[in-house]
């Protein structure tokens, strides 16, 4: 190692998957250096960047729920098939956990330790920081980082109810609209109220709250150093971790908060803000991508994708033509995970199948996924990995 240049060796050792990365540590004293160095993780993310997306998957059951594994994709030069191998991670010695999201291979957990609720976990270097507890527990989460201040954040947002003279009282302090449609009765009005904790910080701040409800989405959806969400009257709302604001985010003309066609699910695809909804005429999923991040008329109508039930789920739909299995399984539990670079779609059906939609030849394949260290099939939830759209990576 001593005879190799440190800037060749950073290079080799950043185009390692994360488990062989974290494994290298063993290796030798100068190894586990070059480990730490964080032009290693700057290298290591600009290639997740280049490449196809990681997955973080977490095993679902009673036995084995906390534990983690790394997804790496591969394809078969000579059928094209594809398959991926699940290599399992270093977990924090926690009695149990979910995994929330992630950013810039940092992963916010939630724990039920009775001292602390969330932390932040570096399988890098298999540390974790616990965070302040939060007496609100219902709502949604969201964790980037703050280019301006070189911090990480932690946004949670919690619901209740309030008395319309209160509730438009203290949206003012994030400029929204008053015109804007609220969610329940003018007697009975549901509002965010909205917390945030810079990542080394003692306590949360309280930003107010705002007319809002979000839907929960199983991935994160951090584009443009905005945290995205979807609310329950079919907005798009953005929040910017620099300035701490909410905005809303112009939607494509198909789709209105007064309209029957509603959004399934936000994602991101090769850094683009896309949107997924469901046409129930054809039964097809439609993705929208947005080309130009903010502009409306970027938006575009890039995929439709036709029914289809996985083999795991075929032998419950014996009697259904595959014309109709769409109506067998629920658009809830469909959920777009990426675009490759070859262009194909990965999605994940019931959080027990993993399937690969070639987008021009418009054929579906099933993919193998084989869990280290398990020989049976369990239910796994699976999380892209998510990344700032920034050159700066820093530790939590």
């Amino acid at each position: 190692m001593d005879r190799i240049p440190q800037e060749l060796a950073l290079d080799i050792l950043s185009r390692l998957p994360i488990p062989s990365l974290v494994q290298s540590k063993s290796v030798c004293q100068d190894w586990r250096t070059l480990t730490h160095d964080q032009l290693l993780v700057n290298k290591h993310f600009k290639q997740m960047v280049e490449n196809d997306p990681s997955f973080i998957l977490q095993i679902m059951g009673y036995s084995i729920q906390n534990q983690l594994y790394f997804g790496d994709l591969s394809s078969d030069p000579n059928d094209g098939n594809v398959t991926m191998i699940a290599k399992k991670l270093t977990i924090p010695p926690l009695v149990n956990f979910h995994l929330v999201s992630s950013c810039n291979g940092l992963l916010l957990l939630r724990s039920t330790h009775p001292s602390f609720e969330l932390c932040i976990y570096n399988p890098f270097t298999r540390d974790y920081i616990e965070l302040p507890k939060l007496s609100h527990h219902d709502g949604v989460r969201g964790f980037g980082f703050d280019p301006t201040t070189k911090k990480y954040k932690v946004v949670e947002i919690s619901y209740k109810r309030t008395t319309p003279f209160t509730f438009s009282h203290r949206v003012v302090r994030f400029g929204m609209r008053r015109s804007h449609q609220t969610e329940t009765s003018s007697s009975s009005l549901i509002e965010s109220e909205v917390h945030i904790l810079t990542v080394g910080s003692p306590t949360w701040r309280n930003l107010g709250c705002f007319p809002f409800r979000f839907m929960w989405q199983k991935s994160q959806v951090l584009v443009n150093r905005k945290l995205h969400w979807r609310t329950t009257t079919n907005l798009i709302m953005s929040f910017d971790l620099a300035t701490e604001q909410f905005k809303e985010v112009p939607r494509p003309d198909v789709i209105t908060s007064n309209s029957d066609r509603r959004f399934h699910e936000l994602v991101i695809l090769r850094g683009c803000l896309s949107a997924v909804s469901f046409d129930g005429n054809n039964q097809e999923l439609e993705i929208w991508v947005m080309k130009e991040y903010a502009v409306k008329n970027s938006w575009v109508k890039q995929f439709n994708i036709g029914a289809y039930v996985p083999k795991i789920f075929q032998s419950n739909y014996q009697c259904h033509s595959s014309s109709n299995s769409r109506f067998y399984l629920p658009k809830n539990c469909i959920q777009v995970l990426c675009l490759l670079r070859n262009g194909g779609i990965l999605l994940q059906y019931g959080n027990k199948a993993i399937v690969f939609y070639d987008s021009y030849c418009r054929t579906f394949q099933d993919i193998q996924v084989t869990f280290e260290g398990i020989s049976s099939c369990f239910t796994a939830v699976a999380h892209v990995a998510s990344l700032n759209s920034t050159d700066t990576f820093v530790d939590a």
